[in-house]
């Protein structure tokens, strides 16, 4: 650990480098707003396994992410894709049944 929540020895576990937040939903959550405040408008997170991560951090971080840091919507950004036209997660909501 380097910092509160971060985690420097991803690179002992997977190729390449790079840190990894750590902790629970809560921590992981106050860690990026901290992020968010200082101006860095980009993150790019990976978990293994990828989609079982993705689903986990959609379902539990997300939520906790003030609406102008969950939704580009919130920040007065309308474009909703990327630049390969993939959805950008948290911006269209699924509808309840």
């Amino acid at each position: 650990e380097i910092a509160p929540n971060l985690w420097a020895g991803v690179g002992l576990v997977r190729g390449g480098a790079g840190t990894a937040l750590v902790g629970n939903p809560e921590e992981v959550a106050a860690r990026i707003k901290e992020y968010a405040d200082l101006g860095i408008e980009s993150f790019i997170f990976s978990g293994y396994p990828h989609l079982e991560e993705a689903y986990r951090f959609a379902e539990l971080v997300f939520p906790l992410l003030p609406e102008p840091y969950a939704s580009l919507a919130g920040r007065g950004i309308t474009n909703l894709t990327g630049p390969f036209g993939e959805m950008i997660a948290n911006d269209l909501p699924p509808q309840a049944k």
